[in-house]
């Protein structure tokens, strides 16, 4: 990587650590005015609010560890670097908002099924009004990381305190609710919550999951790619196109076609134009091209990405 590419690496890496931290605040100051409210107020949606905290604190603390794993360069052992690790910390929080949501399913039943009330209501009014603010909040510093960095473990955190927010607003409601007499739609409220956060849980795990299977880029990455392509004066067309993601690094492989009468000199100084383009549309990619003569790419293969048709196909299937 050039020193363009080395500035953003490090850009990156002040970012996310400074998301990461944030988030550990937030979640721990959010314990404790919730582990207050419960003690006074007893209810069983503030304890749902307060057991998702309490997994919002674990899950960003291994998020924090894992991006610092994520973030170590390459190595003898690691050639393509150690971004997997993102992905990995996106799978334990899929197991940890499961074993949460779960918690929560049979608490909302025991809940309801006792008719449990709640007292000091405006206490948990209060405090679930903090919640849902400081919730927002980071939030919205999280997503302005995700659009600087593309990380998938501030991603993925991300996920999850949006959820918060529906279930803070959700609790909040379930409180104004039991003071007009409907105590059972504060449990009720708790299951609901519980369904909630497990399809955020999926959502997390399938992204990890991908991740970790190398699934390609996007249709949208994919066009981007061709145009770039399409930009190099004499390029015949390319094959063979391969992509992945790890942490937040994109790797490019893709067999250029040229004309068999260029020197190796020319067709170097065409790879590496396409190259510096690449680098400017994928902030943090690990690009390998392979020249080709077009005599030699069989006919099967030949124009198989035809920098315009290719992009009009992709262009619609997006």
């Amino acid at each position: 990587m050039g020193l363009f590419a080395e500035y953003k690496q490090d850009d990156y890496a002040r970012l996310v650590n400074l998301a990461g931290r944030v988030a550990i605040f937030a979640a721990s100051l959010l314990i404790v005015v919730k582990l207050g409210a419960w003690f006074l107020t007893g209810s069983a949606s503030v304890l749902a609010a307060l057991t998702d905290s309490l997994m919002d604190v674990t899950t960003s603390i291994i998020n924090l560890l894992a991006i610092k794993i994520a973030l170590q360069p390459a190595d003898d052992d690691h050639r393509f670097g150690h971004g997997k690790a993102e992905s990995l910390a996106g799978l334990s929080q899929a197991a940890f908002i499961t074993g949460s949501a779960v918690f929560l399913m049979f608490n909302g039943i025991a809940a309801f099924i006792n008719g449990q009330q709640m007292t000091s209501s405006h206490i948990g009014i209060i405090v679930m009004i903090f919640s849902v603010v400081i919730t927002l909040a980071l939030v919205l510093f999280q997503n302005y990381v995700v659009k600087k960095t593309g990380s998938m473990a501030i991603k993925a955190d991300s996920l999850h305190y949006r959820t918060d927010i529906v279930l803070n607003g959700a609790v909040l409601l379930a409180i104004i609710l039991t003071g007009f007499g409907w105590y059972w739609i504060d449990a009720l409220f708790s299951i609901l919550v519980s369904f909630y956060i497990l399809y955020g849980a999926w959502e997390i795990g399938l992204q990890s999951i991908n991740a970790l299977m190398d699934k390609q880029l996007s249709k949208a990455d994919e066009v981007r790619i061709i145009k770039a392509v399409s930009h190099i004066e004499g390029v015949r067309g390319m094959h063979d196109l391969r992509t992945r993601q790890s942490g937040n690094v994109k790797f490019i492989q893709l067999h250029l076609e040229l004309d068999d009468d260029q020197t190796l000199l020319e067709a170097h100084k065409k790879s590496e134009k396409l190259e510096y383009i690449l680098e400017k549309s994928f902030a943090h990619a690990d690009i390998l091209i392979h020249l080709d003569p077009l005599s030699m790419v069989p006919l099967h293969k030949r124009n198989n990405y035809a920098p315009e048709e290719r992009t009009q196909n992709l262009t619609k299937d997006t």
